[in-house]
């Protein structure tokens, strides 16, 4: 395995670790993550948006 490979997978499991630990002690919630995913497909399909379509997720 090369050092970058290497580097890479420990970057990755670090990130890993810390989004379970952020969601044990609730800064990351599923409210959050709802609104994150709104904001991701305002971002993506913004034309959608523009002709008035309710991009919204749940209620």
């Amino acid at each position: 395995m090369s050092r970058w490979r290497l580097r890479a997978l420990i970057v990755l499991i670090y990130v890993i670790v810390g989004i379970y630990i952020a969601w044990v002690y609730d800064y990351i919630t599923p409210g959050l993550l709802r609104d994150l995913a709104e904001a991701l497909l305002a971002v993506f399909l913004w034309f959608l948006v523009l002709l008035g379509i309710d991009l919204h997720i749940g209620a």
